[in-house]
């Protein structure tokens, strides 16, 4: 086996088990309005960008799997291991076909900019404004949670900075940083579409309450996704040539 494959390998499993980890070890719920996600997203993104398309659907979508099968959600297994597979496929394939031209990087960072800062700042004021219940948990080796109150001011702040710091860092500094986030944005509409297909077509479920979480769940791990991407690609590349 030559030491090209050994690394793939073991990178594969490196971050198929950092998406399992990811995604059972931190969430929040918001008891008032039944909104929950966790971070699982922002690691099958960070594989997909780093690792390319095959790594990153295979580590998106069994160690998402995983994930749900040590939680106790059976159910969703199948769905999560074709629908996160297919996510992390598609960003780590579109990441690396930039088809718009330099001329036209400011009006897309732009634009992704304003829709990210709208849609946080939307889904916030609407599922995660109040009492809020966060969750830190190993399943059969810790588990803590704790309450805090998230004011409906802390998301229009948030809001506001994430879109000037996404635009900032899209023209000042990197500008692939706005196709990057594209990439992760349609990654993500695959994933909230197919959650809402499985819960309403296969499982029965009234799949409409689901979306709004489902795509929190996708920006958070977008935003947080491309700004590991953006300061750790670099070190990243030298590495795999060690």
């Amino acid at each position: 086996m030559s030491k090209n494959v050994s690394r793939k390998i073991a990178y594969t499993g490196i971050f198929t088990a950092l998406v399992a980890v990811t995604t059972m070890v931190f969430q929040i719920y918001i008891p008032s309005t039944k909104g929950y996600f966790n971070i699982g997203e922002t690691m099958v993104y960070i594989s997909a960008l780093l690792l390319g398309p095959y790594i990153g659907a295979f580590a998106g979508g069994v160690g998402s799997a995983i994930a749900d099968i040590v939680t106790g959600y059976f159910i969703y297994a199948p769905a999560t291991l074709m629908i996160k597979g297919i996510e992390g496929f598609i960003v780590g394939f579109l990441a690396n076909r930039n088809i718009f031209k330099k001329k036209h990087y400011k009006i897309l960072t732009l634009f992704l900019a304003i829709i990210i800062s709208v849609i946080i700042l939307l889904i916030g004021l609407s599922f995660y404004t109040g009492e809020a219940s966060i969750t830190l948990s190993l399943p059969s080796i810790f588990e803590n949670t704790f309450s805090l109150y998230i004011p409906e001011i802390f998301w229009i702040v948030v809001s506001i900075s994430i879109g000037l710091i996404i635009f900032y860092i899209g023209i000042n500094i990197d500008p692939d940083i706005g196709w990057i986030a594209l990439s992760t944005m349609l990654g993500g509409c695959e994933m909230v579409l197919g959650y809402f297909i499985y819960e309403r077509f296969i499982l029965g479920y009234y799949a409409f309450a689901e979306i709004p979480f489902n795509i929190a769940q996708a920006v958070i791990g977008l935003i947080i996704s491309i700004f590991v991407y953006r300061y750790t690609a670099f070190l990243w590349k030298v590495l795999r040539k060690i």
